[in-house]
């Protein structure tokens, strides 16, 4: 069956008791071929991981019911890792305005937010062989399924961000900001972590929850921890994989409310126009929004209210990708 462990409990500044939880589920004989580990909840404004959690919990449960013999490995999960900013529904943790996932790897310091990363990172280090960090995207910006690379990392997880079957698989340049999150430092440490981005945050898009879910119970069987998919998953098609200089983007040149003309994941047209950025006081179109190339519009602005230079769009471009 599985089994319940609370990693860490603490006390909140209000008194409230907060606990780091995690769901596994044991390889059904001997020594498990494989340890994956899915986490979700490092931002508390991040609902679709909360879902394709419990998606993947509900789902081995029964498999685990029904069929215990196709446990070949080890699944850990940990579906709320930042159980106090989960409860505000804020990206940081409430009080000290602290991001858990730019605490990881070595840190120095005691504070909450400090202790449930460190509690985090070590026991994923300890019980992973691979992980995947389920994000979303912030306020502004509404993306495809996907799953990011770093450049410096694509080597080794191209081939394992392949059998998740996202759609879109997105490498990289290494940025200054990535080098104290969950994903780099695991990676660092040898132990392969894909990074999953999907959606908008304080939402729950049910068409990507499905699509990630089913990629992820395909990535279970390709890593052997499943002996075989549950009838009711299907085939997938294979993602597409871009690379750095396959994407380009749209900015606004002027401030204004920015109101779409088009539907993220169609294809557009180079010079299209994907939306107008309006003046509302003067009753003005300051700008026609243009898409720059031909191909898959994947990263859209929902946030209307922007500023001049604020991203509005990603198009990975129409080009065969590189084998």
């Amino acid at each position: 069956m599985v089994k319940t462990q609370t990693l860490l409990t603490r006390k909140s500044p209000l008194g409230a008791s907060l606990k780091i939880v995690r769901q596994t589920f044991s390889a059904h004989q001997g020594k498990p071929v494989r340890r994956v580990s899915f986490v979700s909840g490092l931002h508390g404004d991040e609902m679709e991981g909360l879902v394709l959690c419990h998606r993947l919990i509900q789902a081995l449960r029964r498999l685990q019911e029904t069929r215990p013999e196709a446990f070949r490995g080890e699944v850990h999960i940990y579906p709320a890792a930042n159980p106090q900013a989960l409860n505000h529904g804020t990206r940081l943790w409430p009080f000290y305005g602290s991001d858990m996932n730019r605490m990881m790897g070595p840190h120095p310091g005691q504070s909450l937010p400090v202790q449930f990363a460190r509690e985090v990172f070590e026991d994923l280090r300890k019980n992973s062989d691979l992980a995947i960090d389920i994000h979303a995207s912030n306020l502004h910006l509404k993306e495809l399924p996907q799953i990011r690379i770093i450049e410096e990392f694509a080597e080794e997880l191209l081939p394992l961000a392949r059998q998740t079957h996202t759609g879109l698989i997105w490498i990289h340049p290494m940025a200054g900001v990535f080098e104290s999150t969950l994903g780099y430092n695991l990676n660092q440490l040898g132990i392969p972590t894909l990074v999953i981005e999907t959606g908008i945050c304080l939402r729950i898009e049910p068409k990507f929850v499905d699509r990630l879910f089913q990629g992820m119970m395909h990535l279970l069987v390709q890593q052997g921890v499943l002996a075989s998919l549950p009838s009711d998953i299907p085939s997938l098609p294979a993602s597409r994989v871009v690379y750095p200089r396959e994407v380009a983007q749209a900015s606004t040149k002027h401030s204004g409310l920015f109101v779409s003309q088009v539907t993220l994941g169609q294809r557009v047209g180079e010079d299209e126009i994907i939306g107008q950025v309006l003046d509302p006081v003067t009753g003005v179109v300051l700008e026609h929004v243009t898409a720059p190339v031909n191909g898959l519009l994947f990263t859209l602005r929902e946030q209307p209210a922007v500023h001049a230079g604020a991203l509005l769009a990603r198009v990975a471009l129409d080009v065969e990708p590189k084998p």
